[in-house]
């Protein structure tokens, strides 16, 4: 699996060679007249400590990516892979899971926006859920 086999619904927003790649989910919909930009789903995947400011980001051994519902909403799991690899196969298969709508995103808001979570369900295959 690679960045070839990832889902329509996303694309490949950022590829620096042998560095930082990230992955954005419908930009065509998240266009301030649809959804708000600020709110587009994106997969980060950097080599690095993760959940850094870019200053404070220190370079090590390990590749990880952080999935971020908007700027301030991610979900809890930040995996640690061997290779840049191995971690966009793992973001590659999550941005999958995403689009089957099969990642439980709402539980990742502390203050739900039931109508924006709604519309995504629609947009994610889940279908309105109360």
């Amino acid at each position: 699996m690679s960045l070839e086999s990832l889902p329509e619904s996303w694309v490949v927003w950022n590829d620096e060679p042998n560095g930082r790649c990230i992955l954005a989910f419908r930009p065509d919909v998240f266009d301030t007249k649809q959804f708000p930009p600020a709110c587009l789903p994106t997969i980060y995947v950097t080599q690095g400590t993760p959940n850094r400011p870019a200053q404070e980001r220190r370079t090590t051994d390990s590749w990880y990516f952080e999935f971020y519902l908007e700027p301030d909403v991610s979900l809890p799991r930040t995996p640690r892979f061997s290779t840049r690899e191995e971690a966009l196969e793992a973001a590659v298969e999550l941005a999958g899971e995403f689009d089957r709508g099969e990642i439980a995103y709402r539980d990742a808001y502390q203050i739900p926006r039931e109508e924006y979570l709604d519309e995504l369900d629609e947009l994610t295959g889940r279908g309105v859920t109360n």
